[in-house]
């Protein structure tokens, strides 16, 4: 045993060397190219002002204060452009890494799909290693030739993505894990479709992962004594942990993100015709694969229901997890509108509101767990694997993402710039905002095309002023303030909310808007990856002895039956 052990640590620390070896040749290599690429360009910039200084001998300058003015603006738009989303003078990395960079992301999700397939035992043991060995490989490199660029983003990823994700995650697993629903719960079809409604409609307005905290254990409870359960909880991860969270911004990240950049909040009520769309078509057919399921095993289950005696009358416990789980919501609204501040860690800029956030939520946990008693939680089957097992791979998929959302938040001057050139209409901002959330953060996926679509309106309007934007309404006093993020924002506000007279480059925004909103919150369906509570479902119902489809497994039913739904959203609603 001792020697099997050695030998497969050995093997580990091999493979870790090899991975780093091959990792940071490609690196260099890739670098070098860059740097070539860089110092041709300043040799041909430095060429065409040598010539600019021979023709300035012949001839005096007239300097114009009003251009000067201009260029001056335009170059502080162009330093701001280059210190990134959060300041720091960092440069884009997106610009420079290229596709194959995101290859130790790919192999944590091939890892995640093909260990609990083929060696279920050594994955359940060694999983936290596998997700630092894979993180490692892109670390290690990354560090070493990109240093303080590169502790930069890992600082970045971790203390304004990751260390949030899981804290609410926690806040939102805890609280809702003190919640129990006792009795006789039968998961007869009319009961799972019950279930599967009242969840896609709390979505909007507690989070999908808060609604599906609360739910899934009741669901997995009332479906204890079926056989057939899979499917159960394979469409409550379409339904409640992600197409329900459609219709406020309060449902899904990427709506919030929405909201904090010009989005009416309840302007997402608009998505109701497709969230409609989706919801029916989902639930009528669960609601006959899971009638034709049950009724292969009625007449055992009826059998089993009479044994057990008489049956328990329906009741909650714990019903104050309610008030921890409405702070936790309360403090994530709370961070998206009060800022008064932030403070810099690591290069990092963190608002003092999102570090009152995540504290007042991990005050949520201790209040839920001290004042909840152990014999609920024991009866409701919580324990704390699940957000365990969450936390070590997302912290592997969290470091090795970084190369992947640099590339695209580059856009046009990214590795991926050839398919984000070609976006335009609403039905390809759809698919690929869609298939890029499937894989990738839904949120910053969403915040990329919702930019992008939102320069291709500022283009048109500026190149064909319409009549209200040559008025210079009180809000836009001069048409080149557009520039301006804050100035964009406030257009798309007051495009969404009817101050400005609509036309066909406002009305084209629209439907691009509404297609990335959709796109961004409906495919994050298509993967046990794509959105947050995907995994934490999944997870609690193996703990549950549920078995569950594996990472292709569980595509398999997403492509065929979400695959055929979103090409049917797109027929009826972006062509």
């Amino acid at each position: 045993m001792l020697m099997n052990r050695l030998k497969a640590r050995h093997t580990a620390v091999m493979l870790l060397v090899v991975g780093l070896v091959l990792f940071g040749v490609q690196f260099a290599f890739a670098q070098d190219e860059h740097h070539e690429g860089h110092e041709a360009a300043v040799q041909s910039e430095e060429g065409v002002d040598a010539h600019h200084d021979i023709g300035a001998q012949d001839s005096p300058v007239e300097v114009d204060p009003e251009a000067d003015l201009e260029h001056m603006e335009h170059e502080e738009a162009a330093h701001g452009e280059g210190h990134g989303e959060h300041g720091g003078g960092h440069r884009n990395i997106g610009e420079e890494l290229p596709l194959w960079s995101a290859i130790p992301f790919a192999g944590i999700l091939l890892s995640i799909a093909l260990f609990p397939l083929f060696a279920p035992h050594f994955w359940h043991h060694h999983f936290p290693k596998i997700s630092l060995f894979w993180a490692l490989v892109f670390a290690i490199p990354f560090l070493i030739f990109y240093k303080g660029e590169a502790v930069h983003q890992i600082a970045h990823i971790y203390l304004a993505d990751y260390i949030p994700f899981i804290v609410l995650l926690l806040g939102l697993f805890t609280a809702s894990g003190g919640i129990l629903l006792r009795g006789t719960l039968v998961g007869k079809p009319a009961t799972n479709l019950m279930f599967l409604i009242i969840g896609t409609v709390l979505a909007s307005w507690m989070g999908t992962t808060g609604a599906s905290m609360l739910l899934i254990r009741p669901v997995i409870r009332a479906n204890k004594a079926r056989k057939s359960k899979m499917h159960v909880i394979i469409f409550f991860i379409f339904l409640v942990s992600n197409i329900g969270g459609s219709l406020t911004p309060l449902g899904d990240p990427p709506l919030f993100l929405g909201f904090l950049h010009g989005v009416p909040f309840f302007w997402t009520m608009h998505l109701l015709p497709e969230l409609g769309f989706a919801a029916v078509w989902l639930l009528i057919l669960f609601f006959v694969v899971d009638t034709v399921l049950y009724n292969r095993e009625k007449d055992n289950l009826e059998k089993s229901l009479a044994e057990h005696g008489e049956s328990e009358p329906i009741k909650l416990e714990g019903l104050h997890n309610l008030i921890f789980l409405l702070g936790v919501m309360g403090a994530v609204l709370f961070s998206g509108l009060v800022h008064f501040g932030q403070v810099t860690l690591l290069g990092v800029h963190i608002e003092y509101s999102s570090i009152v956030r995540d504290l007042f939520i991990l005050m949520m946990v201790y209040l839920s767990v001290k004042t909840t008693s152990k014999k609920i939680r024991d009866d409701n089957g919580f324990t704390w694997f699940p957000i365990q097992e969450v936390a070590y791979l997302f912290a592997g998929i969290f470091m090795t993402i970084i190369p992947a959302l640099a590339i695209l938040k580059a856009g046009e001057t990214g590795a991926l710039a050839s398919l984000v050139a070609v976006v335009k209409e609403p039905w390809q901002f759809y698919w690929v905002t869609g298939a890029l959330s499937s894989f990738l953060d839904n949120a910053p996926t969403y915040l990329v095309f919702y930019n992008q679509a939102q320069g291709q309106l500022v283009n048109a309007l500026t190149a064909a002023p319409p009549e209200w934007l040559l008025a210079k309404p009180d809000w836009l006093p001069e048409m080149s303030m557009l520039s301006s993020v804050t100035y964009q924002d406030m257009l798309v506000n007051k495009i969404l909310t009817h101050q400005v007279p609509h036309g066909p480059h406002t009305d084209m925004f629209v439907a691009r808007l509404t297609a990335i909103s959709v796109g961004a919150v409906f495919f994050g369906a298509m993967t046990y990856i794509g959105n947050a509570p995907n995994f934490m479902v999944r997870s609690i119902a193996e703990e549950n002895k549920i078995t569950m489809p594996s990472f292709f497994g569980y595509m398999l039913w997403s492509l065929g039956i979400l695959g055929t739904l979103f090409i049917a959203v797109t027929f009826v609603f972006y062509l």
